[in-house]
């Protein structure tokens, strides 16, 4: 592999200021990016990778940040050496989009929903070349295709909320690629995206590597997706790199306890377990700031929580001897997708299509497959969010879509929902103590508000938080936190019965691992029921007694999760394993040697 580098982070230190204080998000933080070459950064929430790239970018909003101390120094496409640290904003923008480019997280919030998707590839093109508006179209036509997005002439035309989410992932890649940039910076963009639509999107970005030798560095809290991409990692921990190397000599030695933590708390998928182990099961953050290790290894983590086969028999057989709670019968959700001119449906979009199944007591039911195959529109149905067409749902022996709105107000009170996106399901305006307390109001539970705030206080404590959160609003709290948020929220009602909406999907492997953990704790404590929607099939196969895999409305595939994984009966389901990244050492290695 050529070593001529292209990017060179020296001591780089980023500083946030507020009021009170002054925080080094990235603090004397040194890694070297060659050409051809990937480099993962990994670290959980707050680790200060995604401020690393936005430090590269000069995209650092000052106030209240500001880039401190240390270079970083860019080799321009003429071979000169450039301290970025030191360009004006003008200078700055010639390189950025041009030599050194960036997708972001979430395609939606990065692409303007008013002008259409072509318009602004070709925007970014005409700001850094030379051409006409009727080449900038040819190029940024030929672009897509590169991206394989289907029919590039009519992509050009439509406007971003008409693509999927994997479609305008691949826009803000043709944009980034469009100047053939040298570096190529990615920040979680393949996070929200599921298997098989991230493993298509990783493949692109390593053909277009190839293609044009870019040197990538690939942020992201996927182990997996790091194995199958990177030639090196760098894993980042309260705003410092605590170790680097190659890929393969981290997760196959790893040395630091944070790095040995993130491999252990991905869901195996080879084994069951109890409990999945998490970060302060290894290390433990001193006052002084400083890291102390904890003589636990992941071997030892993982045996001591591994659930027997004879186990898992017998809890089965007690689960299936108990009561069903919930039964589905031919139910159908149906959206009008065309109309005549008169307004009358021509074509329907049939979200959920003659689905069946019993849900018993005690269980944890796991819903998987692509976005639109029907799954959170089911979850929806089952709550009467979402209007079936036909079919019955009978919970607890009566058919909620029979009931009155006042008869089914009691039985919402037994079944919740706990959603993907906690801060956009919490009100920004009201204190997340107002925000727990507001169902008990509306249902009328507890006579006082004494007796509901000490309840509240109860429950906090119970999802790992503490009494001063009280009064503090959800922008104070992170992804994780705010999750358990909604946990508490959820078991305020003291419901029976609760649907997970992907609701780790958007959280870091170790604040994940923290969150099911808690789950499966409350689910013995207070005897819940969950459908657990999800289209990530390690987090499923963990959590359910019972899988469901659905395509295009219609059950697929429906069992036993360790009996699907092992031999799936249908392809799609095959296709779904088959694009998990798989983040075991053994796949690493097996990884590393097919890439080399």
């Amino acid at each position: 592999m050529d070593k001529q580098p292209l990017l060179e982070v020296k001591n780089l230190v980023t500083e946030f200021r507020t009021e009170r204080e002054s925080v080094n998000a990235v603090n004397d933080v040194s890694f070297t990016l060659n050409r051809g070459e990937t480099i993962g950064i990994v670290g959980e929430s707050g680790s200060g990778k995604s401020v690393t790239s936005l430090s590269i970018m000069k995209l650092i909003p000052n106030p209240p940040g500001r880039i401190k101390s240390g270079e970083i120094v860019y080799h321009t496409k003429e071979g000169k050496a450039v301290n970025l640290v030191t360009t004006n904003q003008e200078e700055m923008a010639g390189f950025r989009g041009n030599e050194i480019a960036m997708i972001f997280q979430e395609p939606m919030t990065s692409l303007n929903p008013v002008i259409t998707c072509g318009e602004q590839v070709m925007e970014a093109i005409m700001l850094h070349t030379r051409i006409g508006k009727k080449e900038a179209r040819e190029k940024v036509i030929e672009l897509f295709k590169e991206v394989k997005l289907p029919v590039p002439e009519q992509m050009f035309d439509r406007y971003p909320h008409q693509l999927s989410g994997g479609q305008k992932q691949r826009v803000m890649i043709a944009m980034a690629i469009s100047c053939k940039p040298n570096v190529l910076i990615a920040d979680e963009p393949t996070t929200a995206l599921d298997v098989t639509v991230q493993k298509n999107i990783l493949e692109l970005l390593q053909q277009l590597q190839q293609q044009y030798q870019m040197g990538i560095l690939f942020i992201t809290h996927d182990l997996g997706v790091i194995a199958e991409l990177a030639d090196k990692v760098v894993v980042m921990y309260k705003g410092k790199i605590v170790e680097q190397g190659t890929v393969l000599d981290i997760f196959s030695n790893p040395k630091h306890p944070y790095t040995k933590s993130l491999l252990a708390c991905r869901p195996p998928l080879n084994f069951r377990v109890k409990k999945l182990p998490v970060v302060s099961d290894f290390m433990r953050r001193e006052e002084n700031g400083e890291i102390i290790e904890l003589q636990n290894n992941v071997e030892q983590a993982f045996k001591n929580a591994v659930i027997s086969p004879e186990e898992r028999k017998k809890s089965m057989e007690d689960l299936y001897n108990g009561k069903k709670v919930l039964e589905l019968k031919n139910v159908k959700t149906w959206f009008p997708a065309k109309r005549t001119m008169f307004g009358k449906v021509s074509e329907y979009m049939k979200a959920v299509d003659d689905v069946s199944f019993d849900v018993y007591e005690g269980e944890t039911l796991g819903l998987v497959g692509e976005s639109g195959c029907g799954k959170t529109t089911l979850g929806r149905t089952i709550l009467k969010l979402a209007d079936a067409v036909d079919g019955q749902i009978i919970y607890r022996d009566k058919d909620i879509l029979k009931m009155e709105e006042n008869e089914f107000r009691d039985y919402r009170r037994n079944m919740q929902i706990i959603f993907q996106d906690p801060y956009s399901s919490l009100n920004p305006r009201i204190t997340v103590g107002e925000a727990i307390e507001e169902p008990m109001k509306v249902h009328r539970i507890y006579d006082s508000p004494s007796e509901r705030k000490a309840k509240v206080l109860e429950l906090l404590k119970k999802v790992g938080l503490e009494e001063k959160h009280y009064n503090r609003y959800p922008h104070e709290f992170s992804g994780g936190q705010r999750q358990r948020i909604c946990i508490a929220r959820a078991l305020g009602l003291n419901p029976q019965f609760i649907i997970c909406d992907e609701s780790v999907s958007a959280l870091d492997v170790s604040v994940q691992a923290q969150v099911l953990n808690l789950l499966n704790d409350l689910k013995k404590e207070f005897k819940f029921t969950y459908i657990f929607i999800s289209h990530d099939l390690s987090v499923v196969k963990f959590m359910s007694d019972r899988m469901i895999v659905m395509q295009k409305g219609k059950i697929e595939e429906m069992g036993d999760p360790d009996d699907i994984y092992a031999s799936p009966k249908s392809e799609y389901t095959k296709k779904l394993i088959d694009s998990i990244p798989k983040g075991t050492i053994e796949n690493i290695i097996s990884s590393q040697k097919t890439r080399t």
